[in-house]
């Protein structure tokens, strides 16, 4: 893909795709449960950012490797009246000391991080020892034959939608970095099922 396709085109394509109402209600379940001192990872154009409790949320550090997003994201913050400081790195080695904050959210993007198994340890790293780690994805389907499809089209897909992969198996990473499960659901979303399986949930960083 080109580098104007990323500028011009990626950006806003993104946001239609995961602006949609039933994604836009996982996000409207998931982000106010966020407390404290917040790092979001993959914070892209900003459509988490209507839905924090501002009640409840100290500062908001956005991540995201994509400086085409953040003007966006910085509208979308304006908008929200949230103060958001954000950082132009992936989240495969986060700038941050350990146990630096409160929650962590992650919000469709462990499909397209490089290494996602990388970012959730840094993720593990950042928590405090109370903290949350939020989390809503989409990716691999228990279905065979759904899963058979998300293999065939991932290659493509990647290339098109920023190197998002259909068929990783999210609830595993997460467990795999040493997070336990306070509350996990998974559920497909009205579409297309290779697009559609979610993992949703809250988990807590094991020692």
């Amino acid at each position: 893909m080109s580098s104007w396709y990323e500028r011009r085109v990626l950006p806003y394509l993104l946001d239609i795709a995961c602006g949609i109402k039933p994604v836009r209600l996982q996000r409207q379940s998931l982000i106010p449960l966020a407390y404290g001192q917040v790092l979001e990872i993959g914070i892209g154009t900003g459509l988490n950012l209507e839905h924090y409790d501002r009640s409840r949320v100290e500062r908001i550090v956005g991540l995201d490797p994509s400086l085409d997003m953040h003007r966006l994201a910085r509208s979308r913050a304006q908008r929200a009246g949230l103060d958001v400081e954000l950082v132009d790195l992936s989240a495969e080695r986060i700038p941050f000391e350990n146990r630096s904050f409160d929650t962590v959210v992650v919000t469709y993007s462990l499909c397209t991080i490089p290494d996602p198994a990388a970012a959730l340890k840094e993720m593990h790293r950042v928590l405090k020892p109370e903290g949350q780690l939020l989390f809503c994805e989409h990716g691999q389907a228990p279905d065979e034959a759904v899963r058979v499809w998300q293999d065939r089209m991932t290659p493509l897909w990647s290339q098109v939608v920023g190197g998002c992969h259909l068929n990783r198996e999210i609830g595993k990473l997460i467990h795999d970095a040493k997070f336990e499960m306070i509350e996990f659901k998974t559920f497909y979303l009205t579409g297309l099922r290779p697009l559609t399986y979610h993992y949703w949930g809250v988990a807590r960083a094991l020692a």
